[in-house]
């Protein structure tokens, strides 16, 4: 059932930000030099590899670690991906991740391929057999605000308590905690 509403949802939220997804494209492409999204190495459902799309915000020689371990974040930012980044728009590629099962509009945000303490935390609680998600319960509890170790506690409280019911709400709350920019790295 996941699934099919994984897939409803992505068609249903792609043909409504078609249009804006192509004028986002275009604006970075016209901003920066290089391609209009980038392929992050992340790590999915039972640690498996795979590339998930954004729209890039960064410059393309910005070194791949979180966001938070750069020195000045800030100086890495194209002249639009304080924006993209700060109204969530650079996520909206992610719906091809859903659509070719790489992701899950609910779970666990996929980590770096090299955040390796957090691969681990989520392996040693079983978070791991989760397939990653485009939103979940740790974002709207603080997204990049909250210590690794607190955001593995919260993954792992999404995982004992998960449903239909717990995943709709957590995309209703995703959804005001874009409309208000909060928690976000930029």
């Amino acid at each position: 059932m996941k699934r099919v509403f994984d897939l409803s949802l992505a068609l249903f939220v792609f043909v409504l930000l078609a249009v804006p997804m192509a004028l986002v494209a275009l604006l970075v492409r016209l901003t920066s030099k290089g391609p209009a999204l980038y392929w992050s190495q992340r790590v999915g459902q039972n640690n498996v590899i795979f590339l998930m799309p954004k729209f890039r915000s960064m410059r393309v020689d910005t070194p791949q670690v979180a966001t938070h371990l750069l020195t000045n974040p800030k100086a890495h930012l194209t002249p639009i991906g304080d924006f993209i980044r700060k109204s969530s728009l650079d996520e909206l590629p992610q719906l091809f991740s859903v659509f070719s099962g790489d992701m899950s509009f609910v779970g666990p945000r996929p980590a770096l391929f090299n955040q390796d303490d957090l691969v681990a935390l989520r392996a040693a609680v079983n978070v791991h057999t989760l397939k990653p998600g485009i939103t979940g319960w740790a974002q709207i509890n603080g997204r990049d605000e909250i210590p690794i170790p607190d955001k593995v506690k919260l993954d792992e409280y999404y995982l004992k308590n998960q449903s239909f019911l717990f995943d709709l709400k957590i995309i209703f709350l995703t959804g005001f905690k874009v409309l208000l920019a909060r928690n976000v790295s930029h």
